[in-house]
This record gives C-alpha cells, structure tokens and sequence, in this order.
C-alpha cells in the first residue's frame, strides 16, 4: 500500500511541474501566489505595446471555440461565378473562396486540340481587370500570356452578364 502512495504523489508532483512549465508564468512559486514580487511589479511597468499583445497560446486553446462566426468572404461572386461558367470543360480540383484561389485540372476546350490546366485567383471585390489573374498551363508547359488574357476577358465579360441579371430581379 505504500508504494501506491508515493506513485501517487510523485505522479501529482510531476504533473504540477509540468503544469507549471506550460503556464509561462515562471517558477511553480509564481504559479500558487508565494513567489517573488518583485516579478509582478515589473510586469505592471512593462509598456502597453507588450501588454496589448495577444496572449500567448497554450495547450488548452485547442478545446476554445476560435472561429470568428462574423468573418465574410472577400471575393467578388460575380467573377467567381463567372470562372466557374467559363471554365466549365475543366473539373474543379480545388476552391477556396476565403483566399479566391480556384484550381482546375486538364481539361480540352470546346472545338479546341490541346488541354488546359488553370489556376484562377480572384484578387478583391471589384469589377475590373485588375481583380483576377489566369495561370494557364498546357501538358507541355505553360499556355502563352495572350491566352491566359482572353480567358481572364472571357471571365470578366461572363462576370459583367452575371451582374446585370441580377439587377433585373
């Protein structure tokens, strides 16, 4: 019976150490409120920069609920719809709607001889050229820029129908 009760103790000692590392606080003295004062008064004289900082991540951030249920999607729906339509011969590998980067693989367009791959990113919420960008590639290598620019074209002339439908409900 003995030696059950030193298993215990030495496992509760090893676990308030461990506890006591994981809290950034300091020593284990700090941590049940008998350690040296002089630490606290120089943590209230630190500048309020340091003390606007986040706090720092332990193990038990894990169990929190973290996600923001206010975050909103930073992509225009017209070009991302758009890019969708255009596309439509390529299967959709991959899309993030948070970042605007959609991946498509090989696909061979309509009418046309050599299979694209493409990488479409939608860059912000307008309605322009400068929100969108084509990465075309063929199974040789990478598609020529002029044609990676008529499909961004194609894109935002889908994106502008798109728009004008929708005003007409």
């Amino acid at each position: 019976m003995r030696i059950g009760q030193i298993t215990t103790s030495v496992l509760i000692v090893t676990g308030l150490l461990a506890l006591s590392g994981c809290s950034g606080g300091g020593t284990l003295g700090n941590m049940f409120g008998f350690g040296n004062q002089q630490s606290v008064e120089v943590n209230n004289e630190r500048p309020a920069r340091e003390r606007a900082q986040p706090a720092r991540e332990t193990i038990w951030d894990l169990f929190g609920a973290r996600d923001n249920p206010n975050t909103t999607v930073e992509v225009n729906k017209y070009l991302w719809n758009a890019a969708l339509d255009v596309l439509n011969f390529m299967p959709l590998q991959a899309a993030d709607p948070f970042t605007g980067v959609m991946v498509f693989g090989y696909g061979t367009p309509p009418g046309g001889g050599a299979a694209y791959k493409a990488t479409v990113y939608v860059r912000d919420q307008a309605l322009d050229a400068r929100s969108i960008e084509v990465a075309l590639m063929t199974r040789g290598g990478p598609a020529s820029t002029e044609t990676a620019h008529k499909i961004e074209d194609a894109i935002l002339a889908r994106a502008r129908q798109l728009r004008i439908q929708d005003r007409k409900l």
